[in-house]
């Protein structure tokens, strides 16, 4: 398993970066495409558009959004790309575009996707 990170997609490309992977399902506000220097974008992996559109950003809803988003996760096959991914690359960036670093789906991701290699060290 290679190293996982998150970044926002606003935020300068890096060497350090790896293999860049927008994991949005709306394309970032303002941002164009040669900008975002994306390997891949799995739109797929985020958030339903209910669950994105119900959460809005509300720090209060957190702890909710955190349980539905992993419940989605559990069942959502585009997860098995990203692991895919993971797999065959030393280093691996998730790029969001939320302003909020610390309540935002790609720190759920990234969660879930660690929990997945600890329990099923074989997917390695």
């Amino acid at each position: 398993m290679g190293t996982i990170q998150i970044k926002r997609v606003y935020d300068l490309a890096e060497k350090t970066d790896g293999k860049r992977i927008l994991v949005d399902r709306l394309w970032p506000r303002g941002m164009k495409k040669e900008s975002a220097h994306l390997d891949e974008w799995l739109k797929d992996v985020a958030p339903t558009t209910e669950l994105r559109k119900w959460f809005h950003h509300d720090t209060q809803k957190w702890e909710e959004f955190v349980a539905r988003y992993t419940h989605e996760l559990k069942q959502n096959k585009a997860v098995d790309k990203l692991i895919d991914i993971v797999n065959n690359n030393k280093i691996v960036t998730l790029l969001y575009a939320a302003h909020d670093a610390e309540h935002n789906h790609a720190l759920v991701l990234l969660r879930f996707i660690n929990e997945a290699f600890k329990l099923h060290p074989d997917l390695e």
